[in-house]
């Protein structure tokens, strides 16, 4: 029988040694975490899962390792900011297959602890913006847990639960956690512009969060007929379709529909997903299955990357042998769109760091991961222009990517490419 109680009574559902799974993205169930947390002295061996949060993550801490063992799919920046472990608990797997994870019984969840919408008059809550892995936790796990907030939003497609199926439940009424949308510099402006310039009429489109998909979206607000097929979107895809440039009219997958499996951003944005029925969110499964993904003509997908070498090959998860991020759903994307009928996948980074160092190199550092294969690469996007490396020799690709390349880095890279290949 339902019952609606305190965060501490919800997460007593919790045992040691059990394998809980944790609400992803801004819907991460805030209450019930710092619960959990407060009876690590009396848990241990909890095996937690999930992809990228937002928000607090405390049990990642050093100091709970004999209570919280933490398994990521992706790495968040608050990941990140408390723990030392994230390489060795690393999970590497396309974000299209983490709900088969669940489903298949190769990891079997004992609780799954979200947060919902209010039951509506049929007794069906929402897990809001963030339905991506988490639909297939609440589907497979043995108890669910939840913190029922007034303010979550009321989101279409894979999003609902029967309020029968929570096992226990506490009320709260608070914001979702938003996401500032942050400046777009002069940098990432033209890599945007020259993005644009390749984006058809008719396209639809993948793009992640962050100042270059945002600023690719800023020059798109011209074009006509564009769709919305994505792993996720934020406020971006928001203005673009205020404008007008978005109706999906050509897309063959849900045609009119946005479809995605989780947003992050601001209030704004919660709000405009809030019972909109031109919004579906949908299990990542669905979303980021290559089959669906190339069904939509001219699937226009925008990915980033830590660094590229100068053949092709994509780093997107790692520094070198330090897990920073995860493989996420960039090959499901690259793969789709390129065998849409007029795609085009698109790695899309600045050409130096911060620090000033190329991201173009002519070889990757050692131990970084190879998300997107040379094989799989089609077009490269930075500042100074796109490389497109499709069908090319090794020799053609070198000399494409050097192109691209921040100027102060090219006489090392034309250096490199004469003592690796007499180029």
């Amino acid at each position: 029988m339902n019952r609606a109680t305190t965060a501490a009574q919800c997460v007593e559902s919790i045992k040691s040694d059990n394998c809980v799974f944790i609400h992803s993205g801004v819907s991460a169930p805030q209450k019930l975490i710092k619960a959990m947390v407060e009876r690590a002295p009396e848990l241990s061996g909890v095996k937690t899962y999930q992809i990228h949060t937002e928000g607090d993550c405390s049990y990642a801490k050093s100091e709970y390792t004999k209570s919280f063992t933490v398994n990521n799919f992706f790495n968040g920046a608050n990941m990140r900011a408390v723990s030392n472990q994230l390489s060795a608990n690393y999970i590497p797997i396309f974000l299209s297959e983490i709900p088969h994870l669940f489903y298949n019984g190769i990891i079997k969840l004992d609780v799954a602890m979200v947060q919902l919408s209010p039951p509506d008059a049929h007794g069906m809550c929402s897990l809001g913006p963030s339905v991506d892995i988490s639909i297939s936790a609440v589907r497979t796990a043995k108890i669910i847990i939840a913190q029922i907030n007034k303010q979550m939003p009321r989101t279409f497609g894979d999003s609902q639960i029967h309020i029968s199926k929570i096992h226990a439940y506490t009320l709260v009424d608070e914001p979702i956690h938003a996401v500032a949308r942050g400046s777009i510099s002069e940098i990432e402006a033209a890599i945007g512009k020259n993005i644009a310039t390749i984006v058809e009429d008719g396209a639809t489109l993948q793009l992640g969060i962050g100042a270059i998909p945002n600023a690719v979206l800023q020059y798109l607000t011209n074009h006509k007929d564009l769709g919305i097929h994505t792993e996720m979107f934020s406020d971006g895809v928001v203005d673009l379709y205020k404008s007008g440039a978005i109706n999906g009219r050509f897309k063959k997958k849900h045609p009119g529909k946005i479809v995605s499996s989780f947003v992050i951003g601001s209030a704004e944005l919660y709000r405009f997903i809030d019972d909109n029925p031109e919004v579906l969110l949908l299990d990542c499964s669905y979303t980021n299955d290559t089959h669906v993904i190339r069904q939509n003509p001219k699937m226009t997908s925008i990915n980033g990357a830590v660094e590229v070498d100068f053949t092709g090959q994509v780093c997107a998860d790692s520094i070198g042998s330090k897990i920073y991020s995860g493989v996420g759903g960039q090959m499901d994307f690259i793969r789709g769109a390129s065998l849409s009928k007029g795609g085009k996948p698109i790695i899309a980074l600045p050409s130096m760091t911060a620090k000033g160092v190329s991201k173009i190199v002519s070889q990757l550092k050692l131990g970084s991961g190879v998300v997107t294969t040379r094989a799989h690469v089609h077009y490269i996007a930075t500042e100074y222009g796109i490389a497109d490396l499709y069908g090319k020799t090794i020799r053609e690709r070198v000399q494409e990517m050097i192109r691209i390349a921040h100027p102060s880095a090219r006489e090392n890279l034309a250096r490199d490419a004469f003592e690796l290949f007499r180029i």
